[in-house]
């Protein structure tokens, strides 16, 4: 492996490196700077999560810039505020030897005046997402008629928040002889079609193979149904006492339903989503990396920037609705060099998935139980003996109290004193799991039966399936198009070839109805039916109910309008303030999947959370 000296970087460059404890080039690095530096032709770079791709970016761009040039000459976009920070922090620190050379981050949530003056002063690189950059192109405060560098990191993420008036806007604004930098961990079709509209004849490399899981992360899954989904998550946790994780969940409801809670049962953790203030996420994110906090509960979207090389776990409360996305989350574990566990909780239902993962992933996941009471007794006391074992006595600190603690366990025995000592420490955990139900038991019962849909949604029947080229994306864009209501949740979906079935909250039912009857939307030419069916279980079902279907004449098929992992039907637009980046639709078709869509509001504060594991209840 060549150092970053023979990959063609200058020398203040090589010392900053060094300050920053960088030895050698990962894979990624070593191939990406010498073709950047070399060549001027586009360039599109795989490579997992947590291997370097900021610095395979950067220090080329910054070998090559023009120091004694105030323009902009390199344009950096990320899908989220946090990552922009976390790249334009990164590229500071690559370039501190590099007295001449200015980096201004731009984002939504944080003064845009400050981001104003930043670049009035001149900088040369730009990071930005994509909703606060056209902003400033449209006040005229970012000109970028001078940039030689475009990098999309984390494009397909971008597109998928619905993203891509504002990549054409920023694209617009760039001289066709600059050139496009793509760094991606995955590769779904999207990524195909910014290849065709964003670049000319790319070359291509990769670190590993396209969308591979990483190699230090071992895969696991445990089934669950979802009377015993949270109560399994919570003894996972307690069987890893030293737990350090991300737990994932896909909408900004769920996130802070899990997170509060874990913090109501005595767990260290707090939420990471769209919903907090760019204040907050700072504060919850700034814990997380001091190990104040030790659980994290995120959405996909928000742990995006989220650079931390110590998790020990990564949690799949639910899976995500694009099982591309299991590669970002799976790794956010196992880097600079540590080993590092990914875990899914799946149902019945959810189970074929792990297939579909595993064949993008190359891995398989093991199958593992949910650990019984006397289990996680046992590897917590195990772990506390251990810390006893091996813990540094500083006699000078405790030499004058120990004539007295001497004295007063004088008529001690040493078994005795240590099952006092057991007890003191183990008798609430012990008590707490002392009659613990067998999770797996109920699993398999639950599993065994047909799924049970939430008796809170009403299930209805739609006229159109896969063969319409519909997806769940493509649905929840139609349903919201009909303006049903304020914040309406959208349930499980199902795409069946002909016609598919989705579920709204019941509270919606009426409102669902007349508002497909009064829009009578068409899909791509289609008349569009929609009725109320029973929830048939163990397959698709039949058409049921006693509303009768309706048709259409002209109507709109529109976008899918949310932020992180959920779905709504309010309008929102751009990454800045309480504005959220828009959903588009114009997904690509995947095969049979179901989705759960939120966009509820959640409360996002800054908590002081108690201790680790010490419980009250399980639910």
């Amino acid at each position: 492996m060549s150092t970053f000296l023979e990959l063609g970087l200058k020398e203040p460059i090589n010392k900053a490196l060094t300050d920053l404890g960088y030895e050698k080039p990962t894979v990624i690095q070593e191939k990406a700077i010498p073709q950047i530096i070399s060549s001027t032709t586009d360039l599109k770079a795989f490579a997992q999560t947590g291997t370097g791709k900021t610095a395979a970016f950067s220090l080329p761009i910054l070998e090559l810039l023009d120091e004694n040039n105030g323009n902009v000459q390199a344009i950096i976009l990320s899908p989220t505020r946090e990552l922009a920070v976390q790249i334009g922090n990164n590229i500071k620190d690559f370039c501190k030897y590099l007295k001449n050379v200015k980096v201004t981050t731009v984002y939504g949530g944080s003064s845009m005046e400050e981001q104003i003056r930043s670049l009035k002063k001149g900088s040369q690189i730009v990071v930005g997402t994509p909703g606060r950059t056209v902003d400033l192109i449209n006040r005229r405060a970012l000109k970028l008629g001078n940039v030689q560098w475009l990098v999309l990191d984390e494009a397909d993420e971008m597109l998928n928040m619905g993203f891509k008036d504002e990549l054409d806007k920023v694209l617009d604004a760039t001289p066709d002889t600059k050139q496009t930098l793509l760094f991606s961990a995955t590769f779904p079709r999207e990524v195909e079609s910014i290849a065709r509209n964003y670049m000319t004849n790319p070359i291509e490399i990769t670190s590993g193979q396209k969308n591979q899981g990483a190699e230090n992360v071992s895969h696991e899954y445990y089934s669950v149904t979802e009377r015993t989904r949270y109560p399994a998550l919570k003894r996972i946790a307690d069987l890893n006492p030293d737990i350090y994780a991300i737990i994932f969940c896909r909408t900004r409801r769920e996130t802070q339903e899990v997170a509060d809670n874990l913090i109501k049962d005595g767990y260290s953790a707090d939420s990471l989503h769209g919903d907090l203030s760019q204040g907050q996420r700072d504060s919850v994110m700034g814990k997380f990396r001091k190990k104040t906090i030790q659980i994290l509960v995120a959405t996909d979207v928000a742990a995006r920037g989220l650079d931390v090389t110590e998790l020990t776990h990564v949690l799949n409360h639910k899976l995500p609705d694009q099982i591309e996305n299991y590669t970002h989350r799976s790794g956010r574990t196992g880097r600079a060099g540590n080993k590092g566990v990914s875990i899914v909780l799946v149902n019945g239902k959810e189970k074929g998935k792990l297939r579909q993962i595993e064949k993008i992933i190359q891995k398989k996941f093991i199958e593992s139980k949910v650990p019984s009471g006397k289990e996680i007794c046992q590897n917590q006391l195990m772990n506390l003996i251990d810390k006893v074992q091996n813990i540094e006595v500083n006699e000078t600190q405790i030499s004058e109290f120990l004539p007295s603690i001497f004295e007063k366990l004088e008529g001690l025995e040493r078994e005795e004193l240590i099952k006092k000592f057991v007890s003191l420490e183990f008798n609430t955990m012990l008590a707490y799991y002392e009659n613990a139900k067998d999770l797996n038991d109920l699993s398999s019962r639950d599993n065994s039966r047909a799924r049970a849909s939430d008796e809170n949604m009403t299930r209805f029947f739609i006229n159109i399936g896969r063969k319409d080229n519909l997806n769940p994306g493509k649905l929840i864009g139609l349903i919201n198009e009909q303006n049903i209501g304020d914040k309406v949740e959208i349930g499980s979906i199902d795409i069946l070839d002909t016609f598919s079935f989705f579920e709204i909250d019941k509270n919606y039912e009426d409102k669902t109805l007349s508002a497909f009857l009064e829009n009578q939307p068409d899909f791509d030419g289609r008349s569009v039916n929609v009725e109320i069916t029973k929830k048939e279980r163990g397959g698709a079902g039949g058409r049921r109910g006693g509303k009768k279907p309706f048709g259409k004449k002209d109507g709109g098929f529109g976008r899918r309008r949310s932020s992180d992992s959920s779905a709504s039907s309010s309008r929102r637009s751009s990454d800045s303030g309480s504005r959220r980046p828009e959903r588009r639709s114009d997904r690509p078709d995947r095969p049979d999947r179901s989705s759960r869509a939120s966009s509820e509001r959640s409360t996002g504060s800054d908590r002081n959370s108690g201790g680790f594991g010490r419980r009250r209840k399980e639910s």
